[in-house]
Formats: structure tokens, C-alpha cells, sequence
């Protein structure tokens, strides 16, 4: 299947959404429960997998879902297509609060490896997949486990992070460290390990955990400022608990609470 051509925009600030426009025939591919809203020829339609062609037959549409189930993703994603004589538009909106970034496949060699649940949307004809993480440590604790997403095809994705998204160009043999929840995406040719910090000291009271991602060049890799499970133990750690009232700004209630002596232990939880 040929990749669909469309023009987009990509609007807002901290909480963004992307318009894209579609020519009658055209179609675009989201995540289920991605969409903000759509021109009223806009046609939905869902099924399994992701629809692209390589998925042909009941028994393809089985694995495409299956590869999705593995990533943590729905079973199905969404097709909207326009069923119209002019041009019409669907837009999607990022659910949590960084940028959404768009990924030209073809210019990228047409492969990515992005982090479980970036995606958010595609031009039709971009195929959805799995990339298994071929270390162990990496797996382990590289902070997305074995299984990452793979974007193929020549089309346009999207793909959404948090907080501000940092794209870097490594030559052959750079190496960039990296916390390792902080990885968006890369391309194939990047080389993704573990390193562990070397001291168990700056483990416990940097804050940063016991291991970093490694990066290796050459290719392209896109980081993000805030992780989510970053600001969901943020927002946890400040919650009340067991019901109770937690006093903001009170180190006294902090240390009856145990979060000081927690924060200072735990670091962010990746």
C-alpha cells in the first residue's frame, strides 16, 4: 500500500494536538481514544492491527494485533478516512502534558524504535510493530523492558513525549548517557545498552538510580525532559495518604509521613 501524503499542523504549547488534512481518499491511522475531533465526511472505521497492507488476511490482522498487545496498546487502532469531494481534517490531541514530534519515516531510513506508547498517529499505510530489546540488561533495566514500538513505512508518524523533546545526531562511535526513561526514540542503527552508574553511593543519594542508557552512534535519537512515570511518582508522592491530609511545605509532616527520608532513598521512580 502506498503511503497516504498529508499536510498537518501541529498546535498549542504544553498540551498539544495535531490537525491533519486529508484529500477525499486519503486516511490516517490513531491510537484508540487519540481522537479530538473530525470533519463530519470523515468516515472511522476500526480494526485490528494497524491496517497497513502487510497485515493481509484474517490470520495477518491476528498478528498485527498481537505484536499491538505486546507493546500494551489496544487490540485495535482507528482508521479515519475522508469520504468526501474536498478536503477535510481529524486532529489528535497528546494525553499528557510535552510536544508531539513528527517523524518523516522515509527521511529516518524508514524504521524508528520509539518507547511503549508513543505513538499517537500516522498517515495510512505506516506499519505498527514490535522491537525486541536484544540484551538482557537492556531489557532488564533500560526502563522500557524487552518490547518497544517499530514504526515502518515512508510516511509521516507522530509521535508524543514528555516535557521538552531533545533530537541529537551522533556520529560513528559517539556515545551519549542517557537516564534511561528519559529515551523516546532512535533509529535502528543506534547501538541501545545499559551502563551501570559505578558507585553505589551516587546510586542511592544521586537520585538517579543504578543504571543509565548508553547511546551509540552513528543515527539519530529524540529524548524527553519528563518521563511520565516521572510525573506520575511526582504526583503520587504529593497526594495524601490513607486518606489523610498531607501539609505542603511542612518538613515536620514530611518526616512523620516518611516521604523526606522516602525522597531522599528513592530518587525518581523509573
Amino acid at each position: 500500500m502506498a503511503m497516504d501524503v498529508v499536510d498537518y499542523e501541529i498546535k498549542g504549547a504544553e498540551m498539544q494536538f495535531v490537525e491533519i488534512e486529508l484529500d477525499p481518499g486519503e486516511a490516517a491511522i490513531g491510537e484508540a481514544g487519540s481522537m479530538f475531533f473530525m470533519d463530519s465526511s470523515i468516515g472511522m472505521d476500526a480494526v485490528f492491527g494497524d491496517g497497513s497492507a502487510n497485515q493481509g488476511g484474517f490470520l495477518g490482522k491476528l498478528l498485527g494485533a498481537g505484536k499491538r498487545l505486546l507493546t500494551g496498546e489496544s487490540l485495535f487502532t482507528t482508521i479515519y478516512t475522508n469520504n468526501g469531494s474536498g478536503k477535510q481534517r481529524v486532529a489528535f490531541a497528546a494525553p499528557y502534558p510535552g510536544k508531539i514530534i513528527p517523524m518523516d519515516l522515509a527521511a529516518l531510513g524508514g524504521t524508528l524504535i520509539c518507547q511503549k506508547d508513543a505513538f499517537l498517529c500516522a498517515a495510512r499505510g505506516v506499519s505498527l510493530g514490535i522491537a525486541f530489546q536484544q540484551k538482557l540488561s537492556a531489557g532488564f533495566f533500560g526502563g522500557e523492558g524487552f518490547i518497544m514500538e517499530r514504526l515502518e513505512g515512508d510516511g509521516l508518524a507522530f509521535v508524543h513525549a514528555g516535557g521538552t523533546i531533545v533530537r541529537r545526531s551522533l556520529q560513528p562511535g559517539q556515545t551519549l548517557l542517557v537516564d534511561t526513561g528519559c529515551v523516546v526514540a532512535y533509529t535502528p542503527n543506534v547501538n541501545f545498552e545499559i551502563q551501570y552508574v559505578g558507585k553505589i553511593k551516587t546510586a542511592l543519594f544521586g537520585g538517579e538510580g543504578l543504571f543509565l542508557a548508553k547511546l551509540t552512534g552513528p543515527g539519530e535519537v529524540w529524548l524527553q525532559s519528563l518521563p511520565f512515570s516521572r510525573l506520575a511518582s511526582r504526583i503520587f508522592a504529593a497526594a495524601p495518604q490513607n486518606g489523610g491530609h498531607k501539609e505542603e511545605g511542612s518538613v515536620l509532616g514530611g518526616f512523620a509521613g516518611g516521604g523526606l527520608l522516602g525522597s531522599i532513598l528513592g530518587g525518581d521512580d523509573e
